[in-house]
């Protein structure tokens, strides 16, 4: 038996021999294998879902919660919704071989920028059988061969999707192995791929705080991750508070369980007697939790007191905190403190303000009077997205095709030399 170590070691080799062969193949090859996987995925549905069921009836044996096994689930919908993410991603323009910033320079050269794949992008991410789709879809339009390691709550799943999708982009021109699934539930294969810093050139975490922390912790690559969505919306004194309470609502429950959903609605003590009431009993009617301040808790009988510890909590469910702020000044250093540089709403009609906000809010993606659930990859223009990136380096926010590549220096002499 191939120890796990050894397993993961020759996979990632085998996917970075099949990078150098991708980086350079023209668009039409990637878009023609693209498509080809999407068609595969409709024409394969039917055993993606038998496979997909054998992970549910051990999810429902393992006492998987009802969010985690909804995440878990395909049907004939979400495998279209895959499909027609690759499908987004062929009508979307490549990034690779774009030439920019071309300037010249004194000795009769020009120098500019080439847009390069990263090369081997190691995916590694939980529950959500769609992100193999999603991820091998953008990683191989931006000309990145990808390794990727999904939970072992979705193994039947994943290694039936990425098999599909493997033997369709082979048939298209797609070289063996610039897609490869771990297709093991050892938890040594995460802390084996962390280590192969010759073949994987960026790791990108998708999944809770565990995973976040514990690659971020060990790994020997360069990551991009995403921690906690403490996202805020600061309704301010100027704001249209029939807007606000539209966009609370949405931020709130449209989909309460991801990453840009409201965690904590901050509003300004001049329109907080007027707005409180009437968005209490919307927020009531949608079966919404609140966890209020002092100040805000008379406004809303059905509230419960917040505690320190709300501040800095990710719901991820119809629960959130609201706090009434003395000013805008007290609004941003709530913010400061306790945000998680994600996604951040001001709701205002006073323009100064909000350009304030924009150039004094530290995150990710930074809003004027537009729900937090906007930022996302899909709703940007970006196609299906990698994820949502907080770092600071290289890629900030939705992250596309643009994000999963890099910059090379090119020049154009004749006969150019350093004097």
């Amino acid at each position: 038996m191939e120890s796990t170590a050894a397993y993961v070691a020759d996979q990632a080799a085998r996917v970075k021999t099949a990078s150098l062969r991708l980086s350079s193949l023209p668009t039409a090859v990637k878009d023609a294998a693209l498509t080809a996987m999407a068609d595969a995925l409709i024409a394969q549905s039917a055993s993606l879902i038998a496979a997909n069921q054998k992970d549910l009836d051990s999810g429902i044996e393992r006492g998987l919660d009802a969010a985690m096994l909804d995440r878990l689930t395909l049907n004939p919908e979400r495998i279209e919704q895959m499909a027609n993410g690759l499908h987004e991603i062929v009508q979307l323009p490549d990034p690779v071989g774009e030439i920019s910033d071309m300037k010249s320079r004194p000795g009769g050269f020009m120098v500019g920028r080439m847009r390069v794949p990263i090369g081997v992008i190691g995916i590694i991410y939980e529950s959500r059988p769609n992100v193999t789709a999603d991820a091998a879809g953008l990683c191989i339009k931006s000309g990145n061969a990808v390794l990727l390691k999904g939970g072992s709550e979705a193994i039947h799943s994943n290694t039936a999707i990425a098999r599909v999708l493997d033997e369709a982009g082979q048939q298209a021109g797609l070289p063996p192995h610039c897609l490869a699934l771990l297709e093991t539930t050892e938890r040594e294969a995460v802390m084996q791929m962390l280590q192969q810093i010759d073949s994987i050139d960026l790791i990108i975490p998708r999944g809770g705080k565990g995973l976040i922390r514990m690659v971020s912790e060990h790994s020997r690559i360069p990551v991009i991750k995403h921690d906690d969505g403490i996202c805020h919306v600061y309704v301010d004194q100027a704001a249209d508070l029939e807007m606000a309470i539209e966009l609370t609502l949405d931020a709130k429950t449209q989909r309460p369980g991801v990453c840009n959903a409201l965690e904590t609605l901050l509003i300004h003590k001049q329109v907080a007697t007027e707005l409180l009431p009437r968005l209490g009993k919307r927020l009531a009617a949608a079966g919404v939790t609140v966890h209020a301040s002092p100040d805000a808790l008379p406004h809303l009988p059905e509230a419960v007191p917040a505690t320190d510890k709300d501040w800095d909590t990710e719901w991820l469910r119809l629960e959130m905190s609201i706090r009434v702020v003395d000013s805008y000044a007290d609004a941003l250093d709530h913010i400061q403190q306790h945000g998680s540089q994600h996604t951040e709403v001001i709701v205002t009609n006073d323009h100064t303000l909000a350009m304030r906000f924009l150039r004094e809010v530290d995150a990710a993606s930074v809003q004027v009077n537009a729900s937090p659930r906007l930022h996302d990859g899909a709703v940007f223009g970006l196609g299906a997205e990698i994820g949502i990136s907080t770092a600071r380096l290289h890629a900030r926010g939705a992250m596309g095709l643009v994000e999963l590549t890099s910059q090379k220096f090119v020049v154009f002499g004749d006969g150019a030399l350093r004097a």
